[in-house]
């Protein structure tokens, strides 16, 4: 019997001291990981590439290889053969999906395509040293994957996060780094909000006064303070090269642009720019580019046909422009006041019959008209519209998709009458919102205009609450597939600079990563937050990213 105990402690203390597999700390957290025993050593390898692979994911695969050899110091090259880590194309895995599996003398990729491919390779970054993500070698900082196998796809195929350039402008530089955070997390939708009451941002060459005019303000608002004004002349617009650069930059990293254009609200610097696109007649009124911030009162006059081929131009110049399916077009926050006494709004709503019936006033119904002209002018350019859920009021045409974003009721409306939608919710999903009920703590933001020590909670979107989100959660059962993704919208009033960019999106864009990506079940905050402190704000300290530090 002594003999017995004696050997069992012997396996006990042996078990022990057995190496265990290493913890992986990957955000989003994959669908499903076995790990092994051992580790794969990646410095100086081959990548070996299927010449069934399209050019696009053998060019992320050689990328991959190029960031390797800088940070481990030791060439690592793509061929078609030898031995290392295959890229195997496999048509009967799903688009988005993958699989990694890796042993001590090899590993293998398998993916159907470059969203595949692109996205194994950032998890298997996830999964060395935070150094693969600098511009120096380590050698010695232990370049070595851990013997695994990894299936992996995501539960929504709408990943977005949405940035407000036209309260404040961000460089080219600052958009780009950005985009470079997203393609780590496996974000897949940059919206790109680029016209608004205080400033236009994109080149427009029939119309070069929205640029030349519109593109700039005589000084902002200080804070919350609407008398105020800084005195300071302020803007900003990215040229269409600069598009061109943006777009080609963000489809090597799997990220589709969706930009904006806000009609027909939104529009005073389109106004300022050309006033004879205003109500009242064809009298030109005192337009300028707000130096506020709140929504204008004048909008575009929609009776008048001059303003719908303005619309028109601009919409194509913008649909050729960008290759992506969807433009947004807006849609929200429009006051009708100007349009009850407009004569040619008023000629309009005649021509078209609109009356106020079901609570729906003739104006919103002219709205409708706008909406659905500009829907079928893009459809003609091959472009599908997302509007903001007020395109839900009065009638909407089929195939337009709606962001729920005044809570959850506009998303559930949309999917039950059969519409697609997007979920983007203030309470979750504001990344503008502070992010701890500390007001006095955190840096000015647009919480502190309306909250008090008593409404502080509703007024923040914190780490944990917004993890904690959950899309499908009142959305019937026979209208979830219409809910195609979540997106995040970071509004600029009160961000002036990079770094306080930087703060309001990170850490939170890796919890909505988490979930855009993870299954319900996959997702554990605790375990999250471990992964966060292990990797991933080392990951973002290496690329020189802002972040607010987590709470203790």
């Amino acid at each position: 019997m002594k003999k017995t105990l004696l050997a069992l402690a012997a396996l006990a203390m042996l078990g022990g001291c057995a190496p265990e597999a290493p913890a992986l700390h990957i955000v989003p957290a994959p669908l499903s990981v076995q790990m092994a025993r051992g580790t794969f050593d990646v410095q100086g390898i081959s990548l070996n590439c299927d010449p069934a692979m399209d050019a696009r994911s053998a060019g992320a695969v050689q990328r991959f290889a190029d960031e390797l050899s800088l940070a481990c110091g030791k060439a690592c090259e793509v061929s078609e053969d030898g031995r290392g880590m295959r890229f195997v194309q496999d048509d009967s895995i799903a688009p988005e999906a993958y699989s990694i599996s890796i042993r001590r003398s090899a590993a293998e990729v398998r993916a159907s395509g470059f969203s595949g491919f692109l996205y194994a390779i950032q998890t298997l970054r996830q999964m060395l040293p935070v150094a693969v993500y600098g511009t120096e070698a380590d050698p010695a900082a232990g370049w070595r994957l851990p013997c695994c196998d990894i299936s992996d796809a995501p539960r929504f195929g709408y990943r977005g996060l949405m940035l407000d350039c036209c309260r404040h402008f961000f460089s080219v530089d600052e958009v780009k780094k950005v985009l470079d955070a997203m393609a780590v997390y496996k974000l897949n939708r940059f919206h790109w909000h680029l016209s608004e009451d205080q400033g236009w941002r994109i080149q427009i060459d029939k119309y070069p006064r929205l640029t030349e005019v519109g593109a700039w303000r005589n000084g902002t608002m200080i804070r919350n303070d609407w008398d105020s004004n800084d005195g300071i002349r302020y803007g900003g617009f990215y040229t269409k090269d600069q598009i061109r650069d943006i777009i080609a930059y963000a489809d090597e990293r799997g990220i589709t642009i969706v930009p904006e254009i806000d009609l027909p609200g939104h529009m005073q610097a389109a106004l300022a720019s050309y006033p004879e696109l205003g109500c009242k007649g064809s009298k030109p009124q005192p337009y300028e580019v707000w130096t506020v911030w709140g929504v204008s009162r004048q909008v575009l006059n929609v009776g008048s046909e001059k303003t719908m081929r303005f619309l028109e131009d601009v919409l194509g110049e913008v649909a050729d422009l960008f290759p992506g399916e969807y433009i947004h077009i807006g849609g929200d926050e429009c006051p009708r006041d100007e349009w009850k006494t407009d004569p040619l709004c008023q000629a309009k709503i005649r021509e078209l019959g609109l009356k106020d019936s079901d609570g729906v006033s003739a104006e919103a119904r002219l709205q409708n008209y706008v909406t659905a002209r500009m829907q079928k002018f893009l459809a003609g350019k091959g472009k599908k519209i997302i509007g903001w859920d007020e395109i839900l009021e009065g009638e909407l045409a089929e195939g337009a998709t709606v962001m729920s974003w005044r809570g959850t009721k506009g998303g559930i409306k949309a999917s039950s009458q059969g519409y697609d939608v997007i979920m983007a919710p203030t309470t979750y999903c504001y990344l503008d919102y502070i992010q701890s009920t500390d007001l006095e703590h955190e840096p000015f933001s647009i919480s502190h205009n309306w909250a008090t020590p008593e409404t502080v909670g509703k007024a923040a979107v914190t780490l944990e609450k917004l993890y904690g989100y959950e899309p499908l959660a009142e959305i019937p059962e026979e209208a979830r597939g219409h809910i195609l993704g979540v997106q995040c919208n970071l509004w600029t009033e009160y961000i002036a600079t990079p770094e306080h960019l930087e703060y309001m999106l990170f850490p939170r864009v890796l919890a909505l990563s988490e979930l855009q990506w993870c299954a319900p079940e996959r997702k554990d905050f605790r375990r999250f937050k471990s992964d966060l402190s292990a990797h991933a704000l080392p990951m973002l300290d290496e690329l020189g990213i802002n972040y607010r530090k987590l709470d203790q």
